[in-house]
C-alpha cells in the first residue's frame, strides 16, 4: 500500500522544504522502506529550462531528459532514486496538457474548470507510477498564501479525503524567527500559517518549525495547542554546519517516529543511519583543505550551481579533505593580471553556462590551468572552451571558436543537428520546437579509450552514461589536428560523431567533459570524476 506525505511551506520561502523532503526520504530509506520523491511548483514556465539562472537557480537534468527543479537534486543525492520527467510538474505543463485535452475533444465541449480539470490533471500526475513505493513524498512549491498555489492545495486537499489518514498525511514547514530587540522566539508567524492552510480545507498533521535559536519545551505546547497538533508533532529545524547532518538531526527530533506512527507503523525497525554518521564524520573531521577555484558566469546566487558545488564536497568526502572553493566571475579574468587570482589554488574548474559573455575569462583560466600544470575539470561548455583554448594556443588555429559567438575561420565547437543514438537511432535537433528543441537532454552513452585518465577514473569500464544539457557540440572534424597538437579524445558517442572527453595526457591531471557529472554525484557514491579531480588536487597541494 502506498502511502502519501504531502509537505508545504509558510510564512517566507527557501526554508528548506527540499532538504526536509529529501532527509525525511532518506529517514524513511534507512528503516527499509521504497520512497519517491516528487515537486509540484507552481510557477507557469512549463519547465525551469529556459528560466535564468539568477531567478530559479540551477536546472536539474534527468535521465530521460527532464528539465527539472533543482530540489530534484536534494532528493537524489539523499535517497539515491533516481529522478525521471514524472517527478516534476509545474502550472504551466498542468495546464498546457489540460488545454491540449480539450482541444482534443477529450472533455466532449464540458466547460473547463480550475475544479475538476485543473485538479483532476494534479492528481493524475502524484499518483502516476507509484504502486511500487512504500511512500511517496509530495512537495508543494511556494508558500501557503500565494495565489499561484491554490490549485495545487486544492488537489491535495482532495486526495487527503479519498485516500484517507490511513494513506495520506500533510507535514507543513514555517518559520518561527527570532526577534532580537525583544529577545524571544515568535511562534504567531507559525500560527498564521497554519491558518492560511486551514482556510483552504487543510489540517496539518505534523509541524516543522525552521528556527535560529532552539524552541523551548513551553512554546511547541504553544503552538501545538494553536494549531491542532500534539507537541510531539511540532519538529524543531535548526540550523547545522552541513546539510548531510540534517537527517540525523530530524530522526533525534522524532520526525520518521511521529509520520510512522501516524500511518500506523510504530513497529517499523529502527533505522540504519550509519551511512550519514560517517558522512557527518568526515565532514566535520577533514585531513586537510583544498581550494578549487571555480571560474563561472552565475557565482553571484550559488545555486546556479547548487549539484556543482555538492559534487565537490562528495569529492571531499571521498578523499577525507574540506573543499573550499573560490567563487571567481569569469569576467574578471579578462584584463591581463587577473590570473594572478589564480596563484594558490590545487584545482580549476570551468562549469557550464550559455552564451560569449565571459568567456575569454574562462578560457585565460584555462590556459592558466594548463600551462601552470594545474589539475583541471572542464565541464560542458568549460569542456568547449578547453579545446578552444588548445585549438588556438596549441595547434595554432588563428580565430578558433563556436559557431554560437558567430561565424570564425576554425568553428572547432558548433551546432550539430543529427547523430545515432545508442541503440541505432536516429535522433536531430529541431530548432523550430522551441529553445527545448536544440537541446541535447538527458543521459547519453560515451564509448572511453583503453588506457586513457578517463578510462582510469572511471575503473576500467568501456561504456559510461552521463547526462547532458547543451546545444553545441565539439567539431570531431578537428580531432586529428588537435590531437597531433597534444590534446586526447579519450570519450566518444558510439557512433564517433561526438566527442564526450578531452584530456592532456602530459598534464598532470586535464579532463574536459561535454556532460554534466554532479548530476549523478552523492555523499554516500560521489562521482568518480569529482573524486579522481580533488585527489589530483590534494597532490597539488602538497606541491604549493
Amino acid at each position: 500500500m502506498t502511502r502519501f506525505i504531502f509537505i508545504t511551506g509558510g510564512v517566507v520561502s527557501s526554508l528548506g522544504k527540499g532538504i526536509a523532503a529529501a532527509s525525511l526520504g532518506a529517514l524513511l530509506q534507512a528503516r527499509g522502506f521504497t520512497v519517491r520523491l516528487r515537486k509540484l511548483d507552481p510557477y507557469l514556465n512549463v519547465d525551469p529550462g529556459t528560466m535564468n539562472p539568477y531567478q530559479h537557480g540551477e536546472v536539474f537534468v534527468t535521465d530521460d531528459g527532464a528539465e527539472t527543479d533543482l530540489d530534484l537534486g536534494h532528493y537524489e543525492r539523499f535517497t539515491g532514486v533516481p529522478a525521471s520527467r514524472a517527478d516534476n510538474a509545474t502550472t504551466g505543463r498542468i495546464y498546457s496538457e489540460v488545454i491540449a485535452r480539450e482541444r482534443r475533444g477529450d472533455y466532449l465541449g464540458a466547460t473547463v474548470q480550475v475544479i475538476p480539470h485543473i485538479t483532476d490533471a494534479i492528481k493524475e500526475t502524484i499518483l502516476h507510477e507509484t504502486s511500487a513505493y512504500d511512500f511517496v513524498i509530495v512537495e508543494i512549491g511556494g508558500t501557503v498564501g500565494d495565489i499561484e498555489s491554490l490549485p495545487f492545495l486544492e488537489a491535495i486537499r482532495q486526495l487527503g479525503n479519498e485516500l484517507g489518514p490511513e494513506r495520506a498525511m500533510f507535514i507543513h514547514l514555517t518559520l518561527v524567527p527570532y526577534l532580537q530587540s525583544a529577545g524571544e522566539l515568535k511562534t504567531k508567524p507559525t500560527q498564521h500559517s497554519v491558518k492560511e492552510l486551514l482556510n483552504v480545507g487543510i489540517q496539518p498533521h505534523l509541524l516543522i518549525c525552521r528556527s535560529e535559536r532552539p524552541i523551548p519545551e513551553a512554546e511547541r505546547r504553544k503552538i501545538a495547542l494553536f494549531c491542532n497538533v500534539r507537541p510531539s508533532a511540532v519538529i524543531p529545524a535548526l540550523d547545522v554546519d552541513t546539510i548531510y547532518a540534517v537527517p540525523l538531526t530530524y530522526h533525534a527530533e522524532g520526525l520518521d517516529r511521529e509520520v510512522l506512527a501516524h500511518f500506523g507503523l510504530g513497529s517499523a525497525p529502527p533505522p540504519d543511519l550509519s551511512r550519514w554518521q560517517h558522512i557527518v564524520e568526515t565532514v566535520r573531521a577533514p585531513e586537510g583543505t583544498v581550494k578549487i577555484a571555480i571560474v563561472g558566469k552565475y557565482v553571484h546566487l550559488l545555486d546556479s550551481y547548487k549539484s556543482l558545488s555538492e559534487a565537490l564536497v562528495h569529492g571531499g568526502i571521498a578523499n577525507r579533505v574540506r573543499v573550499e572553493m573560490a567563487w571567481l566571475d569569469s569576467e574578471i579574468f579578462e584584463t591581463p593580471d587577473a590570473v594572478a587570482r589564480l596563484e594558490g589554488v590545487h584545482g580549476i574548474l570551468v562549469p557550464g553556462g550559455f552564451g560569449e559573455r565571459g568567456t575569454a575569462g574562462k578560457i585565460a583560466a584555462v590556459r592558466f590551468a594548463r600551462e601552470r600544470r594545474v589539475p583541471f575539470l572542464g565541464i560542458c561548455f568549460g569542456m568547449q572552451l578547453a579545446v578552444i583554448e588548445a585549438a588556438r594556443h596549441l595547434a595554432g588555429l588563428e580565430g578558433a571558436s563556436s559557431t554560437e559567438f558567430g561565424p570564425c575561420p576554425h568553428p572547432v565547437v558548433g551546432l550539430l543537428t543529427e547523430w545515432q543514438r545508442e541503440e541505432g537511432t536516429i535522433e536531430r535537433r529541431v530548432g523550430s520546437e522551441g529553445m527545448g528543441g536544440t537541446m541535447r537532454l538527458g543521459a547519453y552513452a560515451a564509448d572511453l579509450v583503453p588506457g586513457s585518465l578517463a578510462h582510469r577514473v572511471y575503473g576500467g569500464v568501456g561504456r559510461i552514461h552521463e547526462r547532458h544539457r547543451h546545444r553545441y557540440e565539439v567539431n570531431i572534424a578537428y580531432r586529428d589536428i588537435l590531437e597531433r597538437a597534444g590534446l586526447r579524445f579519450s570519450g566518444l558517442s558510439p557512433d564517433g560523431m561526438l566527442p564526450e572527453i578531452i584530456e592532456i595526457p602530459d598534464h598532470p591531471w586535464f579532463i574536459g567533459v561535454q556532460f554534466h557529472p554532479e548530476l549523478k554525484s552523492k555523499p554516500f557514491d560521489p562521482h568518480p570524476l569529482f573524486a579522481h579531480f580533488i585527489a589530483a588536487s590534494v597532490r597539488q597541494a602538497r606541491l604549493v
